[in-house]
């Protein structure tokens, strides 16, 4: 096991979805102290911070950002605030953990590339997109795979994410709306699974796709059909809905040597076991039964990446979750938002002149809401 030669000292801002990550921190602390963490809703600060031990809770980042205690910022906040605070916290030296969507649009993207470069070039300061479904058992089995030349030719993908938000979730005044929750089931819910067709399958090429507010009365778009044609010439499908009755969460990909599938129950974790692994032949089956025996589990989920974040920037290994990871995410969300708006094919990458290169958010301020209901 590798030597852990230095606790990294971390704030962790924003403690909804924070509080996974406070708990994760937990699970790795030997790489990990929390010293700080902060939120607009003051006894919720301090509150959050007694229940996890946190010697010091803020209601405003720029008082934690004129200390010297923290190395790491965690930026757990509504996505709307993501791309100042990114800033905010790169120009003032230190490195920063940002929960998806990085930010909201392309345009945004490329503004935060920039302030990471500068950045880095002048303090070292990184900044690390977060997208923990990759780091499951289930899908790094697949990866293993690929890297011993199983799962080559791929054909077809299918990914689903069948969640259930009902109204009480939309009580939080930020959330549904495109100002502020900036999308709705493509970008907040099944982000991080369609992340994974990339993760697996490379760049995307085309997308077609038809949206719908059919299971609560948002501004955004509850329901998803989508066709993605990818680099590599395999095809995927994408089908989210947020009005299920039975949360799961199912991806399928078939190669022409064999076919993986995710056998989870756990609708917010697809990438954990168990998968399942069939090959065409039995041949097949014995060569990858004996290519799994090498594969050694690591962390998974936000404890997973938080581990290999600290590998980063402790022994200089690669980043996780590259920057360029999270523009292509962002790419594809701006695809699927404008062929919903025009009812056309968009093809990929999405130049600077695009349409929608300032903002993914359609003109028409909504997709088809006949039939939703409350």
């Amino acid at each position: 096991m590798t030597q852990i030669t230095q606790k990294l000292r971390v704030a962790v801002v924003g403690l909804g979805v924070g509080k996974s990550h406070l708990e994760a921190y937990a699970a790795v602390k030997d790489r990990f102290d929390v010293v700080a963490v902060c939120d607009l809703d003051e006894a919720k600060a301090k509150a959050v911070a007694a229940e996890f031990g946190v010697p010091r809770s803020s209601t405003r980042l720029a008082d934690l950002l004129a200390g010297n205690d923290v190395d790491i910022y965690d930026l757990c906040t509504p996505p709307y605030t993501h791309c100042s605070l990114i800033e905010q916290v790169l120009a003032a030296g230190f490195h920063v953990i940002c929960e998806k969507p990085l930010v909201g649009s392309l345009a945004e993207a490329d503004r935060i590339e920039a302030a990471q470069k500068a950045a880095h070039a002048k303090s070292k300061a990184t900044l690390f997109p977060i997208f923990q479904y990759r780091f499951g058992h289930g899908l790094q089995k697949l990866k293993h795979l690929q890297s011993k030349g199983f799962a080559h030719t791929p054909y077809l993908t299918t990914i689903e994410t069948s969640w259930r938000r009902d109204s009480d979730y939309y009580d939080i005044t930020w959330r549904g709306k495109w100002a502020t929750e900036m999308g709705g089931c493509c970008l907040t819910q099944a982000l991080h699974a369609h992340d994974m067709l990339s993760y697996i399958n490379g760049p995307v090429k085309t997308v077609f796709a038809h949206l719908a507010t059919r299971v609560n009365p948002i501004e955004v778009e509850d329901c998803a059909a989508i066709s993605v044609g990818m680099e590599n010439g395999s095809v995927a499908t994408l089908a989210v809905t947020l009005g299920a009755a039975q949360e799961l969460s199912r991806l399928r990909f078939m190669f022409s040597d064999l076919t993986v599938e995710s056998r989870s129950t756990h609708p917010y974790r697809p990438g954990n076991d168990p998968w399942h692994f069939k090959g065409k032949t039995a041949a097949i089956d014995a060569a990858m039964a004996a290519a799994l025996a090498d594969f050694v589990p690591a962390l998974e989920s936000f404890e997973g990446e938080f581990a290999l974040i600290h590998n980063t920037l402790t022994q200089g290994a690669a980043t996780p979750v590259s920057l360029h990871d999270a523009r292509q995410s962002l790419e594809l969300i701006t695809a699927i938002y404008y062929s919903a708006e025009t009812g056309t094919p968009v093809s990929l990458p999405i130049a600077k002149d695009h349409p929608r290169y300032g903002s993914w958010a359609p003109a028409a301020g909504g997709f088809n809401k006949a039939g939703a209901h409350g």
